[in-house]
Parts: C-alpha cells; structure tokens; sequence
C-alpha cells in the first residue's frame, strides 16, 4: 500500500508540469519563493501558483561558479546556476521572484538573478522585537501586496487573504499530522520518505491534492503503527536533524545516516518543521501574517530563542537518541550558532551531538561515514 501512495506521488508529481502550464495559458501567473519567510498568502489570493525554488542540485553550481565565488553557500549556487542555466522548469515558469535578505550571499546574488528575472527583495528584519521590527516588517508585506496586484492585475483583498491562510494553515496542520507519526517507536517511515513527500508536495500546483495525498500517507502511517509494522525495530537509533534546509538532491546525510542504521524521524530546518506553524485566523489578516512570518526560529535572528524551544519541544516529542546539526559551507549563521545547539543537547539533554559542515558534492561522502557512524555508536 505504501508503494502504491508513493507511486501516486510520482504521478501527480509529473502532472504538476502540466497542470502548471493550464495554469499560465488562462493568463494565470506563477510566483517563485526562495525562503520561508515571503508570506506565500498573498500569492495565493491572487490566484498564482506559489513555487519554492531553493536550489538543492550540485549539476548547475560549476555554471554558477563563473560569477559566483567558489567558496559560497552550495544553496546559493545551485539556486543561481539553475536560473542562470535555465535548467529549472519551476524557475522558468515564475512570471516573478520574491526574494529576501536572510544572508548576505542570497541578497547579492539576487541582484545578479534580477538580470535574468524580475525579483522582488523583502528586506526582513534581523530582530524578532515586534517592538522594534514588527512595523517594519508588516510593511514590506504591504509593499509586497501592492506588487503582485500589479504582476496578476487582481485586487488581492482582505477576505481572499483570509481565504489564502485558511488554505495554506490547512497545509501546514497536514504537514504536521504526517511528521508526527515518526513520534512512534519504531517509525513508519524513512527520513528520506519523508523528504521526499514533503519536497515533492511542495511543487504541487494545486494545493489540495497535497493536502489529500499527505492526509492519505498519514492515515496509513496510523495503520502501519497499529499493525506494528516499520522498517525498524525499537533499537533503532532516532535522530534530528537540524540546520540548513534540506531536499531530494541535498540529502546525502540522510542517506548516510539511514544507509549506517539510523533512523532521521526528525527535521527542525525550514523544509520540515519550522514549515507547520498556524497563523492567527482570528485577527486582522496583514498583522497576522506579518506577525507569524517574524517569529520563524531562523539563525539569521539575533537572538535566536524560537530554534532552541523547538528544539527543546522535538528532542522529547520525537523520543530522540542524538542530534545531528548540518551546516552547508559558507553559512556562517547557523556554523555559529552550532556552538548553542550543543550545549543544549549534551548539557540539558545528555545526548550525543554531531556538527557537520559539507556541500552538495560527493567528495567527502566517506569522511562524513566514517564521523557519523562514530556518532552513532554513542546513541
């Protein structure tokens, strides 16, 4: 039954293209977005089609690499190489880039990415005082309302706001229901099943049908874990991942962390966890998304108090054995802020913990084997 969901979700995956293209030839538009930050709602109540563009490839980097430094973030790169080479069909289908200031690298980059397609920068703020930046910050969004009622030529209105959230919350809460079966001991689920639902249902043109598919993986999940069925045992180690994001093309620590006998049954980065938070329904629907966006637990905050209660959350909710924290190069945000993730999890938690720092190249697939199966005889 669970290849059979996964084969589904191939199938829809290679519908999407299509459906996409319906989408542009009604005269629809389609927006790329780059982080979790840009309030994807007010997308969405345009009518457009949101994509997440981040690059998780390492084939475009060497393309990238003839205007960008080759000692800079392998995200970076590959999100630029795949613009710059025009090997993205989810780029290529963006009438528009909305972009952001998370790292001096990204915002750089976009200026030469501008040259290729219009992109929108939010210049988001670096302090999560909604004293100091809310006001700030909820403008940006305003400004960023105004230019796409410009792009889709619609009046992106409070109700449709309000619509776009209820949707987008919905999908958040079925994102969340699906990472929570990996609570059970052992899991239904691999990591790298898990990456590859999330990161394919991410591209879906209609959000509903990743809605249905994730809540159809869940209720066999919930089956599986009645039955006792799982691809491990009780001993399994259970590990969290935390970090940079991750996706199909940039999960070669998953891999080798399962590929040792492990099980990742966690993900606090922004492609797993950080993407389940609700927005407020209830207030006025600017604010609240203004409000919510702020609060994501991203390195680039100083300080960065939200990442260490989620984790503080996971490590117990997940029942975790130790802690993985990944840093792509160049990241030097979240290399620093390793130096806290440690001393939560030996101090307050006494687990083992791992601090990687690779990119997205096989190069030093062995030596990240030999350090992580090193880690994983202390769980």
């Amino acid at each position: 039954m669970k290849q059979q969901l996964f084969k589904k979700l191939q199938q829809i995956a290679e519908q999407n293209l299509l459906d996409i293209e319906v989408h542009k030839k009604k005269g629809e538009h389609v927006v790329g977005f780059y982080c979790l930050y840009a309030p994807t709602e007010l997308a969405v109540a345009a009518n457009a089609i949101v994509l997440p563009l981040c690059g998780t490839r390492q084939a475009p980097i060497e393309a990238a690499e003839e205007r960008l430094p080759r000692n800079l973030c392998p995200l970076i790169k590959s999100s630029y190489g795949f613009a710059v080479t025009d090997t993205c069909p989810f780029f290529r289908f963006s009438d528009m880039i909305v972009a952001d200031t998370t790292c001096d690298g990204k915002k750089k980059m976009f200026e030469l990415m501008s040259d290729i397609k219009p992109v929108h920068v939010l210049q988001l703020p670096q302090n999560q005082d909604f004293n100091i930046s809310l006001e700030p910050w909820k403008n940006e969004i305003e400004k960023l309302r105004t230019v796409l009622e410009t792009l889709t030529d619609k009046k992106i209105t409070q109700e449709k706001i309000s619509l776009a959230i209820a949707l987008l919350n919905n999908e958040r809460k079925t994102k969340k229901r699906l990472m929570d079966v990996t609570k059970a001991k052992p899991s239904p689920l691999t990591g790298m099943e898990l990456v590859e639902i999330l990161f394919k249902t991410g591209f879906f043109a209609d959000k509903q049908k990743g809605i249905d598919l994730m809540n159809e993986i869940a209720d066999l999940c919930l089956q599986l874990i009645e039955k006792k069925e799982s691809p491990y045992t009780t001993e399994t180690p259970r590990i969290l991942l935390t970090g940079v994001p991750i996706g199909l093309g940039s999960d070669k620590v998953v891999k080798i962390i399962e590929q040792s006998g492990a099980n990742v049954v966690a993900f606090e980065n922004c492609s797993g966890y950080k993407q389940t938070f609700q927005v407020n329904e209830e207030k006025d629907p600017m604010l609240a998304l203004s409000e919510q966006y702020l609060s994501i637990p991203c390195s680039v905050m100083s300080p960065n108090q939200g990442r260490i209660d989620l984790l503080k959350e996971m490590i117990s909710e997940f029942s975790i054995d130790g802690v993985v924290d990944l840093t792509w190069q160049a990241c030097h945000t979240y290399n620093i802020e390793s130096y806290h993730i440690q001393k939560l999890v030996q101090e307050s938690f006494g687990l083992p913990f791992l601090h990687l720092e690779t990119d997205y190249s096989e190069s030093d697939t062995e030596q990240l084997r030999v350090r992580i199966e090193a880690f994983l005889e202390m769980t």
